[in-house]
């Protein structure tokens, strides 16, 4: 590939440099550079690699901060964009930083847990800000004593935040009064661990997490640690195991403590079978039917089921994947799957997509693929 206009005018810029150095403002060499820099970077040799680095770095101080907050907002969203240039950039003030640390697809956990380990408090919190940050980098964050940083990672809705880094967040929300309400708030907190912060929270929290997490009453406490282990195993629930999950899960509706937090739970330990008899429960479906909406007939209809029983958006995902992956099936989301998905999170509310559902699920009434 030949050079382009962009690079034969970043070219002229240098001569015009080299011939009178004085003549050229510093913020044109430094776009020249970086134009270069990105375009060429295939077929630069590393030391001509390390030696734009080092022109770059130093002319940053001598640039106006416009200049490369201008030149970083147009980097963060190209993902053609040399990664060592886009560290640059993220190394810079703040200003400059934002962008491609929150949006830049060319950082990778990896690259942000390094970036992490040498950051400041605001360039951390704008780690904890980007979107569909991985675990490992979630339990990194959650090492921070600042609340901003926290608060921030906790309302991150795509966060994917781990059992372990949500432990930690708990235990500090004790002292850490402003990371109490959004951290209950989450649908993915484990349950256990909302039971836990009842408590330390405030009454009206302490509420909310009742209504919405699976808060076992003292007396099938047990038979939840007995099911569980029942079930662990075995792929399908048959005699006494079986019995003792419907026992459960009729026990906790009766209760009031059947809820979405319970499916999450259930889900998130691998326990496929108690998930699918309290997801059908919640449905007041038939498990065969459940069972042919969680798998048989496309992503919209999970997404109406998980809607119809109050499970957020932010955690569809989650659902999706982990219920597929205990069936060994196929679990890419396709960009059609993804638009339905969107579209019935935006447009049912949880009665109408219940109802929806009933009418797509009942021999007669709608097609089975939705």
């Amino acid at each position: 590939m030949g050079l382009t206009a962009e690079d034969i005018g970043s070219m002229a810029r240098l001569t015009q440099l080299a011939g009178n150095p004085q003549s050229v403002p510093r913020g044109d060499i430094y776009l020249a550079v970086a134009s270069l820099y990105h375009s060429q970077s295939t077929r630069l040799t590393e030391r001509e690699r390390v030696l734009m680095r080092e022109i770059l770095q130093r002319l940053t101080t001598d640039v106006e901060m416009a200049i490369r907050i201008a030149l970083a907002e147009r980097l963060a969203d190209d993902d053609t964009a040399p990664l060592d240039l886009i560290l640059l950039l993220a190394d810079d003030h703040i200003e400059v930083a934002r962008p491609v640390i929150l949006r830049s697809g060319r950082l990778n956990d990896t690259d942000l847990l390094s970036i992490i380990t040498r950051a400041d408090e605001d360039r951390q919190a704008i780690c904890a800000a980007r979107p569909h940050i991985g675990e490992p980098v979630c339990e990194a964050l959650v090492r921070s004593n600042s609340e901003s940083v926290l608060v921030t990672l906790v309302r991150n809705a795509t966060a994917h935040i781990g059992t372990a880094a949500f432990e930690t967040l708990v235990e500090k929300s004790r002292h850490i009064a402003v990371l109490q309400d959004p951290l209950g708030r989450r649908e993915d907190l484990p349950a256990n661990l909302a039971t836990r912060m009842c408590d330390w929270v405030s009454d009206v929290l302490k509420t909310h997490i009742e209504q919405n997490f699976p808060i076992v009453p003292k007396g099938i406490e047990t038979e939840v640690d007995h099911a569980a282990e029942s079930i662990q195993k075995p792929p399908a629930l048959s005699g006494e195991a079986a019995t003792s999950a419907h026992k459960l899960v009729t026990k906790l509706a009766a209760a009031g403590q059947l809820r979405a937090g319970f499916l999450l739970r259930v889900l998130h330990q691998g326990q496929i079978d108690l998930f699918e008899i309290a997801f059908a429960t919640l449905l007041d479906l038939d498990i065969p039917r459940t069972r042919r909406v969680l798998y048989e007939n496309g992503a919209a209809q999970v997404a109406l089921a998980c809607r119809a029983v109050g499970i957020d958006r932010c955690v569809f995902s989650t659902v999706f994947n982990l219920s597929r992956q205990a069936k060994s099936m196929q679990m890419t989301l396709t960009a059609a799957d993804r638009t339905e998905v969107e579209t019935v999170f935006n447009s049912f509310s949880k009665t109408a997509a219940l109802d929806r559902l009933r009418a797509l699920t009942t021999p007669g009434q709608g097609p089975c693929d939705g």
